[in-house]
């Protein structure tokens, strides 16, 4: 007998099944197993002892404790084929291990025991067992009655408290549905009270766009009453007036100028800002334009101290661009390089860019320059620069801001560059739109920011023959289902059907699936599909990066080849 052993014994008769049964209990109950693990390990016995009994055998067993395992091993007849008996199978189910092996003849019954508490030694259970009285079928069926009603009363207090908690449950539950309702009331409320909000911003945007309207045209005629009275006055064929007369009627006149500059251009941001500014594009020579636009401003340098020289590219073909709005902008550009350089040089430079196919206007000057952290706020409306020579300088602050809603309403990008007591340099780029054929035909555009969808129409001119618009998710897989688009944009925050969903839609569906897709939306505001999109940043969108994705995903889709129009 090993130092683990505690009992052997034989199993040749249902008597047997029984004490080994009986043994196993009072094994387990030595060793510290809690009551229910007593009772699994006893019905593991007994049901393998069974099974070998059914197949005709005889067997024996041999009790073990070793380390932290109770284990039983149960030796049988070789060949005995035990595998697919259900009283092992039960087995299974109520204890840890049960090793069987059918050639060997022996199959291992094997209970962990709880850790951390103390239990009698071997010699202990060994004496303990060996003191059991034989037992009988009475006795054994008697114990199992018993057990049977502890495990029937705790099932029954198991169940009181099952039905105690889902009474909790379902209580919370109509709480939580209640509160989930009032919130529901709550935000259904707050969007009627946001559309209510939007209705009356968008009254008030189109009743400050008629008050501007309105006054910058009351207040033009009396101005230009103004300065053609002062003109008579000191032109030709007027009474003769003395200095200081002449000199108050010229500030009268430079007043009056000033302020109608002022009211034009309250007037024409009053356009700009209601999207009212139509570009109307027509074939422009750059080279006419920029020596026009010499011989104009080279008056008012003023002082043979700043020179004013263009340079435009050679060859330089014309350009499909509303004429207007690019002169006033260069105007802007050059009269504010103008004004803040004393002395040095005041540059236009005009060329391609073929990379990204626009034309590059650029305004230099070697004046006072614009400190770091004032080149954002130069945009703003009515903003200046503090400094002593703006001081001087005479200005509305609407200049640049006025320029930069141009250069959007054609579909460019207009920037500044600067150091200061170094210079600016303002970079205007322009799509070079000329009567070629597009680069690509159908593009959707999905998003939900209207604005945003007109400025990505702008920035395609030229470029797409066509530019369909879905403001949600569902009217693009609509759209894109009657007549599948070249490409698509696609913004991921949007309503109904988001971005995310919409391309999850595209890629299941046969006739979407090849449709080339770029993601344009905001970073690190959601999960962007990285790594099978291409993902342009809307806040960095610009002309050049929009048409360079779509490219690319064009080139993508026809494995190489370049890109051509549908």
């Amino acid at each position: 007998m090993t130092a683990g052993e505690l009992f052997r014994m034989r199993v040749q008769r249902e008597e047997d099944v029984l004490a080994m049964r009986k043994l196993g209990r009072e094994a387990a109950e030595g060793a510290g197993l809690p009551r229910q693990d007593q009772i699994r390990m006893a019905t593991a016995l007994s049901e393998i002892g069974r099974e070998i009994l059914n197949e005709g055998c005889e067997a024996s067993a041999v009790f073990l404790l070793e380390q932290d395992n109770l284990i039983v091993t149960i030796g049988f007849p070789p060949q005995t084929d035990l595998r697919s008996a259900d009283g092992v199978t039960l087995a299974r189910r109520l204890v840890d291990t049960i090793e069987l092996d059918p050639a060997g003849g022996t199959v291992s019954v094997l209970k962990r025991l709880p850790s951390g508490t103390p239990r009698p030694s071997a010699q202990e259970i060994r004496a303990r067992l060996a003191g059991l009285a034989p037992a009988t079928a009475f006795d054994e069926l008697r114990r199992q009655n018993r057990e049977l009603a502890a495990t029937l009363e705790e099932v029954i207090q198991l169940n009181a408290e099952l039905e105690e908690t889902n009474q909790g449950v379902l209580a919370l539950y109509n709480q939580l549905s209640e509160e989930l309702e009032e919130t529901n009331r709550g935000v259904v409320a707050l969007y009627a009270e946001l559309d209510e909000k939007s209705a009356q911003l968008r009254e008030a945007s189109a009743a400050k766009d008629r008050f501007w309207a309105t006054v910058s045209h009351e207040l033009r005629t009396p101005l230009n009453s103004i300065i053609g009275l002062v003109r008579l006055l000191v032109g030709p064929g007027g009474e003769p007036l003395a200095d200081e007369q002449l000199h108050q009627i010229d500030l009268i006149g430079s007043s009056a100028e000033t302020l109608l500059n002022l009211v034009s251009e309250l007037l024409d941001m009053a356009k700009a800002e209601s999207g009212r500014l139509d570009p109307q594009s027509t074939a422009v020579d750059l080279v006419a334009l920029a020596e026009r636009l010499r011989m104009t401003l080279h008056p008012t340098t003023g002082s043979d101290r700043v020179a004013l020289s263009v340079r435009t590219a050679p060859e330089l073909p014309e350009l499909l661009v509303d004429e207007v709005m690019l002169t006033r902008i260069l105007r802007n550009l050059l009269s504010n390089a103008l004004k803040f350089t004393e002395e040095g040089e005041v540059a236009l430079d005009v060329s391609l860019d073929a990379t990204t196919h626009e034309a590059v206007f650029t305004v230099a000057d070697s004046g006072i320059g614009i400190p770091e952290e004032h080149l954002e706020r130069v945009f703003e409306e009515f903003y200046q620069v503090p400094g002593p020579i703006q001081a001087r300088a005479k200005g509305t602050g609407l200049g640049l801001s006025y320029a930069r809603r141009l250069t959007e309403a054609m579909g460019g990008t207009l920037r500044l560059s600067s150091v200061a007591g170094a210079g600016t340099t303002a970079t205007l780029r322009l799509p070079h739109r000329h009567e070629g054929t597009p680069v690509v035909g159908r593009v959707l555009v999905a998003d939900d920011d209207a604005d945003f969808r007109a400025a990505v129409r702008r920035m395609l001119a030229g470029f797409a023959t066509h530019v369909d618009e879905a403001a949600d998710g569902l009217v693009a897989l609509e759209m894109m289902a009657q007549n599948p688009p070249d490409v698509a944009l696609v913004d991921l925050l949007m309503p109904r059907l988001d971005g995310a969903a919409l391309l999850q839609r595209i890629a299941d569906d046969e006739r979407l699936r090849e449709v080339p897709v770029v993601v344009v939306t905001v970073p690190a505001t959601h999960h962007c599909p990285q790594e099978t999109h291409t993902v342009v940043a809307k806040n960095e969108l610009r002309r050049d990066n929009l048409l360079e994705a779509v490219r690319s995903v064009l080139r993508r889709g026809d494995d190489g080849q370049g890109p051509e129009a549908r």
